[in-house]
């Protein structure tokens, strides 16, 4: 990760390069949000997403190709049967523009918004997620990164990589050219998360992949009382960094009732003020607590949580490619 005068730099400088950064701590259900501008170049994907180890799925992405829209996506429980279920949306020069794109997520529904305008809402019932059976709904990571879709010709011919190529090349007919651009960048300026549930570790009590089957244990490590202690699948557990110089991230929580939870919501900025090449990272956070439905049974105490890193632009973690989401 680099910084340079509009952000955090997600740069692609050649074929095998997939810059990535995601959230260690899997929230369920919240809100997310990104003021970024991505990456040019035919076959060049700028992904913002929550992802759980699942394989469900929400998506912002932005292919390099166009300068005139972003897609919206949704996966369940990582069912590739049908790619019917993305929409673009358009967008005023999201390439060279930075713009602020949301996803708000509930047991209820799943809405996208761009610069604060409603472009999309799925239901949890809604037929493209099969009445709720593939509606997003177990734990997630939030993930940002750069990556390419789509390298060459052998690639669009591969029948293995045929199908992300298409995609990723969008309308064009050309594939990335190194001479005219010698890299391709996203540039993030900012990052939102706000955690509508309850935190720490979740227990998988069964193998529907249900919000309902889905219990949090909180911040405190201590089982809920409606929690099972036999899960057939573990419970998912993270933890965030060390701090480096990217600042501190704050997250905090509250007792509640067991019909309410606190929802943490952290702030991420970065920014650079330097003419001469040095580097100035500003990192803030802010929490809010508001009451929010509990997804979980049984009476739920949460303790105040200690204080987690952010490295860089956010929170966060190791690059990985995001390559394989849509394989």
């Amino acid at each position: 990760m680099s910084y340079g005068s509009q952000g955090a730099q997600f740069v692609i400088s050649k074929s095998t390069d997939a810059p990535t950064i995601y959230y260690d701590k899997y929230i369920m259900f919240g809100k997310v949000t990104v003021t970024l501008k991505a990456s040019p170049g035919a076959g060049t994907v700028s992904s913002f997403i929550l992802e759980s180890d699942d394989l469900d799925e929400i998506d912002w992405e932005w292919l390099g190709s166009s300068d005139v829209n972003v897609e919206s996506n949704f996966f369940g429980k990582g069912n590739t049967t049908t790619y019917d279920r993305a929409l673009y949306h358009p967008v005023t020069d999201p390439i060279g523009t930075f713009s602020t794109y949301t996803i708000d997520w509930t047991a209820a529904s799943t809405n996208w918004y761009i610069n604060g305008a409603l472009v999309r809402t799925l239901s949890y019932g809604d037929p493209l997620a099969v009445y709720g059976q593939n509606y997003p709904q177990t734990p997630m990571r939030v993930k940002m990164g750069n990556w390419v879709g789509c390298v060459d010709a052998a690639a669009m011919a591969n029948t293995a990589t045929q199908g992300t190529c298409q995609w990723a090349m969008g309308t064009s007919t050309s594939y990335i050219d190194w001479n005219s651009n010698p890299s391709f960048t996203m540039y993030v300026q900012s990052v939102t998360i706000q955690d509508y549930g309850s935190g720490g570790n979740y227990v998988y009590t069964d193998e529907s992949g249900s919000w309902q089957s889905i219990k949090s244990e909180g911040g405190s490590g201590n089982s809920n009382s409606g929690s099972s202690s036999s899960a057939s699948t573990g419970s998912k557990t993270s933890t965030s960094s060390s701090t480096s110089s990217g600042g501190i991230l704050q997250e905090t929580s509250a007792s509640t009732s067991s019909s309410t939870s606190t929802q943490a919501t952290t702030t991420m900025t970065t920014a650079t003020t330097s003419s001469t090449g040095s580097k100035t990272t500003s990192s803030s956070a802010t929490t809010t607590s508001k009451p929010a439905q509990s997804t979980s049974s049984g009476a739920e105490t949460l303790k105040p949580k200690h204080k987690y890193g952010a490295i860089d632009v956010a929170v966060i973690g190791l690059g990985l490619g995001m390559g394989y989401l849509f394989m």
